[in-house]
């Protein structure tokens, strides 16, 4: 097994890598995942995020919480768009389909199904300066990514 690369989607984050950093799991550095997001993307709301994330939590976030983040803060922006006055439906709309916020992903849109086109990052298995086991983006594998049933689907804006 030693010689096989491990690949990984969602189980080898920052929730797994605190625990098999900490078992001292040989063969994980190095290894990649995929995804999204990653801790180390160079976007204002990410740095924002990770950075305020670390200082409470003392650990990196995961794709979960980048996830959770990026949700609250799209609700925030439509709020405002509509001032305040939640029966705007329509406003409402019109906000969250320009998802006009710093999201820790970096700009994105949304499609006529309203999956986001967005990019997926390769992330590597490594080591930070402080000796903590984490992910960096080492390639980005897909560029404004779209679900590929997009066409077949019967919503429209």
């Amino acid at each position: 097994l030693s010689k096989i690369p491990l690949y990984s989607v969602f189980s080898v984050d920052s929730m797994s890598l605190r625990r098999l950093q900490k078992a001292k799991v040989s063969g994980v550095l190095g290894t990649f995942t995929t995804g999204f997001w990653s801790p180390d993307l160079d976007t204002p709301g990410n740095k924002k995020f990770v950075a305020a994330f670390k200082k409470k939590y003392g650990k990196y976030p995961s794709h979960y919480g980048a996830q959770s983040y990026d949700s609250i803060m799209l609700i925030n922006s439509a709020v405002a768009a509509v001032k305040g006055n939640i029966k705007d439906m329509d406003g409402l709309r019109k906000a969250f389909r320009k998802a006009d916020y710093a999201s820790v992903r970096g700009p994105y849109k949304y499609n006529n199904n309203h999956f986001p086109i967005q990019n997926f990052y390769l992330r590597k298995v490594g080591v930070d300066s402080k000796g903590v086991w984490t992910t960096s983006t080492a390639d980005v594998i897909y560029r404004n990514h779209q679900d590929p049933f997009h066409n077949k689907c019967k919503m429209k804006w």
